[in-house]
């Protein structure tokens, strides 16, 4: 499972931070930041979600107001939003 996060859509409400803790709070930027994930040529930031921790990564994803947060199956199939 992959999740991918657009960080300037983030308008840093921080419900991801409460789901998932790869998701720490940014006070200075306003914005969550993801642990660990590298960020793509377009501004992406990607992580590979650990074993035992797809639930979390899932809740996150589904809290997060603006959609910043995608979920990806292992076959590239997009499970949330």
């Amino acid at each position: 499972m992959r999740i991918e996060y657009d960080r300037d859509t983030c308008i840093g409400i921080y419900q991801c931070v409460d789901e998932w803790e790869k998701f720490e709070k940014d006070m200075d930027a306003g914005k969550a930041e993801l642990v660990g994930a590298e960020e793509t040529e377009d501004g992406t930031f990607v992580l590979e979600v650990p074993e035992g921790e797809e639930f979390d990564a899932e809740m996150a994803a589904r809290v997060c107001p603006v959609d910043a947060i995608t979920l990806y199956d292992d076959d590239g199939e997009q499970t949330v939003p």
